[in-house]
């Protein structure tokens, strides 16, 4: 494997260019490239060559977050596809998904401190995923081709899972704050 600072990263990790990858394969390259390139190998070298492998270190252990989250992945996919995100002006998102994320919010503010607690929130939080899993499972075709449509639909995706996955967050923390007051 060659880890030239140039490649993208699914050519780092010898991967296809698409949104399904093997996790496991990736992790398991991971750790193969980190070992290579790890500056400790180099403690005896070069400056220059000290340089080098403390930016390949980094420029892996990046591409290594990006690829295994279904998130960060798609939405490098559409980057390398020529999509540009601008997160500060775009906010335009589907009213109904808008709607869905209120109530879904409320729900979340609305689960109080009693017994039932924590049982409401892990219902919640397993709603949470499975909206976050049916979306995930729309956009893959969509990253599939580079049709201008699909590429602007994969967009709104990620768009909203990155609102799930903060949403997700949320509820995460109320439930650890729950946790520690039973």
């Amino acid at each position: 494997m060659n880890t030239s600072l140039t490649q993208n990263h699914f050519e780092l990790f010898g991967l296809p260019l698409s949104f399904e990858i093997d996790q496991q394969k990736l992790a398991s390259d991971y750790r193969e490239l980190q070992s290579a390139v790890h500056p400790d190998r180099f403690a005896n070298a070069s400056d220059q060559e000290r340089r080098i492998s403390v930016q390949k270190a980094a420029q892996i252990n990046e591409a290594f977050q990006t690829l295994k989250s279904p998130i960060r992945r798609a939405r490098y996919l559409l980057e390398l596809k020529g999509v540009e995100f601008d997160d500060q002006r775009e906010t335009a998102i589907d009213p109904t998904f808008l709607m869905e994320q209120m109530e879904l919010r409320e729900a979340l503010g609305e689960i109080g401190n009693d017994a039932n607690a924590l049982a409401s929130l892990g219902k919640l939080l397993d709603d949470i995923q499975q909206r976050t899993r049916q979306l995930v499972d729309e956009i893959n075709p969509l990253l599939q081709g580079d049709a201008e449509a699909a590429l602007t639909q994969a967009k709104s995706i990620v768009h909203k899972l990155q609102f799930m996955q903060k949403l997700q967050q949320e509820a995460e923390a109320k439930e650890e704050d729950l946790a520690n007051l039973l």
